[in-house]
């Protein structure tokens, strides 16, 4: 069966912070469905995640995601110094 979901929110966690970015209406085609399930309100709220605004959640995810960019750099970098090359997942469809 489809899904019709409405005031749907999408959470991004980076860390130990959260941010909910409202999104509005979705519908969901029933083969993309694997589960379904209700959220208990009483448990979300003993999380230890600290919730802060949409804008300082997507900054510290950008922040994160250069991290990890230049974490790859330096491994590729590594590695070719050594006579090893890995393909960037970038350029796997030239091959």
């Amino acid at each position: 069966a489809n899904l019709v979901l409405h005031q749907t929110v999408e959470r991004i966690h980076v860390g130990a912070k959260y941010g909910d970015i409202p999104r509005g209406i979705f519908v969901v085609r029933g083969e993309n469905v694997v589960l379904l399930g209700e959220i208990d309100l009483e448990k979300e709220s003993d999380t230890p995640l600290q919730q802060v605004s949409i804008e300082e959640i997507l900054e510290e995810q950008r922040l994160e995601q250069q991290a990890r960019h230049a974490a790859e750099r330096l491994k590729a970098q590594a590695l070719k110094e050594r006579g090893l090359a890995v393909p960037r997942a970038d350029t796997l469809d030239e091959y």
